[in-house]
């Protein structure tokens, strides 16, 4: 890579938070902890700099059932950040959620529309998704989403692609359509594995509920944003 030019990477967890995920939520909190340092070594073998690294975290539950159905900080930068961002982290419980499905597409969009840092040479947008469950229809969101939120959250699935394909003409977002990558930890259920076969810049790693985060995806994980970046 050319010598002097900066490169931006903003990392922006989506988290179930909910009862189920119990088993795995130390797990996948440890994962997330340690990322930020595992993807600058590993980019750091490849030969490859990164400007600046910040990490964004939202955890949710289920609008149906749950009063406070996400927690979302603002961006972390790395490392200088770190610590308040694993406090943070560390604070994420499982409880609520009632039954499957979750809120993992409202999750996503309002991930969507956090402040993606702009103005580098290169950037990587990217979100990362760890469940255990599917999501709801997001059709069904309405008049039911925070109001803090409730503006960031699409009708439609459609809208929610669109919006991913810097399509949407009604809500614009900072998100850069050339940096955009989706990594979805989930179960091979609606709406993981049509996200991971049918949008662009998405990843797909299927697992199975209570199996935790296995070491060869974890690995996996890091070293595909390493070559994304």
């Amino acid at each position: 890579m050319s010598q002097g030019l900066t490169y931006f990477v903003d990392l922006v967890y989506c988290i179930d938070a909910t009862g189920s995920m119990g088993p795995v939520i130390e797990s996948v909190k440890s994962r997330a902890v340690a990322f930020p340092e595992d993807l600058l070594k590993q980019m750091e073998e490849k030969g490859k700099g990164v400007t600046q690294l910040r990490i964004r975290v939202i955890a949710y539950r289920d609008i149906h059932h749950d009063s406070t159905p996400f927690i979302a900080s603002e961006f972390f930068t790395m490392p200088d950040q770190a610590d308040s961002f694993a406090k943070f982290v560390s604070g994420i419980t499982a409880d609520g959620g009632g039954d499957e499905p979750e809120s993992g597409l409202e999750a996503l969009a309002i991930a969507m529309h956090s402040d993606w840092a702009q103005g580098a040479d290169k950037h990587r947008h990217a979100i990362i998704v760890w469940t255990d469950a599917s999501a709801h229809h997001i059709e069904r969101s309405e008049g039911k989403v925070p109001a803090q939120y409730a503006d960031q959250v699409p009708k439609s699935f459609d809208e929610l692609y669109d919006l991913w394909e810097c399509e949407s003409q009604t809500t614009p977002i900072s998100l850069m359509r050339s940096a955009r990558r989706i990594l979805v930890f989930a179960p091979e259920t609606y709406p993981w594995s049509i996200i991971g076969s049918d949008w662009d810049g998405a990843l797909f790693f299927p697992s199975q509920a209570g199996k935790g985060l296995k070491e060869f995806e974890y690995e996996e994980m890091v070293a595909v944003v390493a070559e994304s970046v």
